[in-house]
């Protein structure tokens, strides 16, 4: 999945607005800051991290030079080098030759840096925006650090990639040790019975398609389970 595509958003209370996710890069992150920033003029921001990964937590550095707190999971760290190889990674797949021979990737990470968590949730914490409260919900199994934010009295769950759709779920980055825990994770999502769903990729869900999406969710993961093997690995482990 592209860095470029997360589902970022906010919850903006009467006094403080919770950014989800920073997206992944400085750039996108001026974006969110701008909406979020004007959705209630002269709220206090914070910034929570739904994972590890770099789409999630490459716009923290410019959050982090406004003074705003950043909030994640405790196992939330990362490293310059891993940082370093993510741009590669990402500039190896470029199509064209020349552009790579040029490391364009770069441009995506204009006066991106490395940020991690000011602050460690716990599950249960509660963030008390206003007349909103955002839950935070321990979501373990795409990685261990991954985490919801649910908005009790909009019944509107972020789930970063925990959930997916239109997308297969990314499967390679957890080991198969992890996949009944990110099972379990996606029932205690559905217990909850949102009323929409915003993934970490893909559209939002609303309440009559949240069953089938997590179904499918369900789907690939028993029968990766079974096979032993993710969707996209081409032998058996």
């Amino acid at each position: 999945m592209t860095p470029w595509c997360v589902n970022a958003g906010f919850i903006a209370g009467e006094e403080t607005t919770l950014v989800v996710d920073a997206g992944g890069n400085t750039l996108a992150a001026r974006t969110l800051h701008g909406y979020a920033s004007a959705a209630r003029l002269g709220n206090k921001l914070a910034l929570i991290n739904t994972e590890k990964h770099f789409d999630h937590i490459g716009g923290n550095s410019f959050f982090r030079s406004l003074g705003i707190e950043i909030w994640g999971h405790p196992q939330l760290v990362r490293t310059p080098a891993e940082f370093d190889a993510e741009i590669a990674g990402i500039n190896d797949a470029i199509p064209d030759p020349v552009r790579r021979q040029r490391n364009e990737a770069h441009a995506f990470f204009y006066e991106t840096h490395l940020a991690l968590p000011d602050h460690s949730v716990q599950a249960g914490q509660t963030f008390a925006l206003g007349e909103l409260n955002a839950e935070v919900m321990l979501t373990p199994g795409h990685t261990q650090t991954n985490l919801s934010v649910w908005v009790p009295q909009e019944r509107i769950l972020y789930t970063g990639d925990c959930v997916v759709r239109e997308y297969l779920p990314n499967l390679d980055a957890s080991t198969p040790a992890d996949w009944p825990v990110w099972l379990d994770s996606v029932d205690r999502i559905q217990a909850l019975r949102p009323e929409f769903l915003v993934p970490g990729h893909g559209p939002v869900a609303r309440a009559a398609e949240i069953p089938d999406t997590l179904d499918f969710m369900r789907n690939v993961l028993r029968e990766a389970i079974d096979r032993g093997v993710s969707p996209t690995a081409t032998e058996r482990r």
